[in-house]
């Protein structure tokens, strides 16, 4: 991971939103959760169903320390 700190102006500035993208954001966030057959809404049943596709790890062993 890279600490932003550590980042140029340039490259901060490339990597940020633009206005029309915090726009886009900002609607998507007032719009409502639409389920149909592809994306079924999610019962506790389901949910109970799920698995971890990947054990988790310690967040020590993530960042090397």
């Amino acid at each position: 991971m890279v600490k932003t700190s550590e980042m140029s102006i340039e490259l901060k500035q490339e990597l940020a939103f633009t206005k029309e993208e915090l726009a886009e954001l900002e609607a998507a966030k007032k719009m409502p959760i639409t389920f149909d057959a592809d994306c079924p809404e999610t019962t506790p049943e389901r949910a109970v169903k799920f698995r971890r596709v990947n054990p988790p790890r310690n967040r020590m062993d993530a960042h090397g320390a």
